[in-house]
């Protein structure tokens, strides 16, 4: 698998470096929703929400793309019960990617808990 640089190979889509929107549903395990803002970058992941932040890498290829992401919570949620409150959270995902976005289901441990998600993410900004 390949890092990409946003430009096309041959007729092989790339993931667009780029600041994209996402969309996160949690399901099994722990329910919750966020939406957020990340950077995809040269197969570097940067950014975050309301309460946390998220670092990971990703690789590619064929239009198929998988990652792990690093959650950590940035803000106190006073009065919330967080799905990942509190904890540094390990994160691995796969999916689809096109030239303006990308769909992921995941899985993070939560403590004991396993938590599956699916994401859509919308490149709002190229680099």
């Amino acid at each position: 698998m390949s890092t990409g640089d946003g430009a096309e190979a041959g007729n092989e889509a790339t993931v667009v470096n780029g600041l994209y929107i996402f969309d996160i549903e949690m399901r099994d395990g722990k329910r919750g929703h966020a939406r957020g803002v990340v950077v995809l970058s040269d197969g570097r992941i940067m950014g975050g929400d309301s309460f946390f932040y998220y670092t990971g890498s990703y690789r590619y290829r064929s239009g198929k793309w998988r990652g792990d992401l690093i959650v950590n919570q940035h803000t106190e949620a006073v009065g919330r019960a967080l799905a990942f409150g509190g904890r540094e959270v390990t994160c691995g995902f796969s999916g689809h990617y096109s030239a303006g976005g990308a769909e992921i289901e995941g899985m993070a441990l939560v403590g004991k808990t396993t938590v599956t998600f699916t994401a859509r993410l919308t490149l709002k900004n190229a680099m």
